[in-house]
């Protein structure tokens, strides 16, 4: 087989970004869609020119000419399909996070073993270069034992009202970075202590303050502000420092990058994650669908993006969202 069949299930926003992408990826081909609103289900399939359409995805996934599927419903909904898709031999590409329990993420995990098809967590920030040559350093012993690291990932409050009904910051977003933590140290979170501000009164708080104690002795700031004001001119503000006992790596991917100055506003869109050229997407979330597709097709299991990597990372932003509701340290057992 040359190429993936591939379905997505879950045509929110970012549903709409991974049927872009993988209209790009040479060895994928978008063969089915899968929504539970009619509407939207119909707009896509004339857009991609998909005829493969479905409302439940139990129907998808019975489908023998069906090879993949993309994941891409909320959070809280990933258990069910996962389970099923793996049941049914397909490959998966599951978007991050892997679940919304720790309990539910073991439950994927443990379908996985022994499935035909592969299991692939989709933690984007592992496939943007400028982190996997902090991790190349890293491995090559360039800054010698990490003792410390700090992140920012902050987005303006025009993305975030609707996603704010759903998820919160630490878990939405930190997660990113408590992942690449995870992969960079090697070691396990053994504690947490976090504060939350809700600034516009909705679900969830809108900035998040997470810190973070290795088993290894470093320690992590992690700040997630989900309100910058809506005409900030970039899409996000995402930095990383590693400090080492030998050396510091300093990781930023934010404006000014690109600056586009128009007769009305400045702005830096994103160039790293999906940009769009011609209606196709790009950047590392095409070269994290190159890599579960060639790892499919080649029959060899992911060595990043794995469900023990994603579910240790699911832990601890759990444990640091936990610890802001109780005002106490948490202490993250296993």
């Amino acid at each position: 087989m040359q190429r993936l069949r591939i379905g997505v299930i879950g045509l929110g926003w970012f549903g709409e970004i991974h049927c872009d992408t993988i209209r790009g990826v040479p060895n994928l081909e978008l063969a089915a869609l899968c929504t539970r609103t009619p509407d939207r289900l119909a707009a896509l399939g004339e857009k991609y020119g998909v005829n493969k359409l479905y409302d439940d995805y139990r129907e998808l996934l019975a489908d023998p000419e069906i090879d993949a599927v993309s994941i891409c419903t909320m959070w809280d909904q990933h258990t069910e399909p996962a389970i099923a898709a793996l049941r049914a031999g397909k490959h998966v590409f599951l978007e991050k996070p892997i679940a919304s329990t720790v309990a539910d993420a073991r439950k994927i995990m443990a379908a996985s073993k022994g499935a035909r098809g592969i299991l692939f967590i989709g933690h984007i920030v592992r496939f943007n270069p400028r982190y996997r040559m902090a991790k190349q350093a890293i491995d090559a012993g360039k800054i010698g034992k990490i003792v410390a690291l700090s992140s920012r990932r902050n987005i303006p409050a025009a993305w975030t009202p609707t996603i704010l009904d759903k998820i919160g910051p630490i878990v939405g977003d930190a997660i990113h970075d408590t992942d690449i933590m995870l992969w960079f140290t090697g070691e396990k979170i053994v504690s947490t202590y976090a504060q939350t501000v809700n600034v516009r009164g909705l679900k969830h708080p809108d900035i998040g303050q997470t810190m973070y104690r290795f088993a290894g002795g470093a320690t992590a700031t992690l700040e997630t502000v989900w309100c910058m004001p809506e005409k900030t001119p970039f899409d996000i503000d995402e930095r990383m420092s590693i400090i080492g006992t030998e050396g510091i790596i300093h990781v930023q991917d934010t404006f000014p990058n690109l600056g586009i100055v128009s007769a009305d506003k400045l702005h830096s869109p994103d160039t790293t994650y999906w940009p769009e050229f011609d209606g196709v997407r790009g950047g590392a979330l095409r070269e994290e669908f190159s890599y579960f597709a060639n790892c499919a097709l080649t029959g060899k299991m992911p060595a990043i993006g794995t469900p023990e990597d994603a579910t240790a990372a699911l832990q601890a932003t759990l444990a640091a969202e936990q610890s802001a509701r109780t005002g106490t340290v948490i202490t993250i057992e296993g």
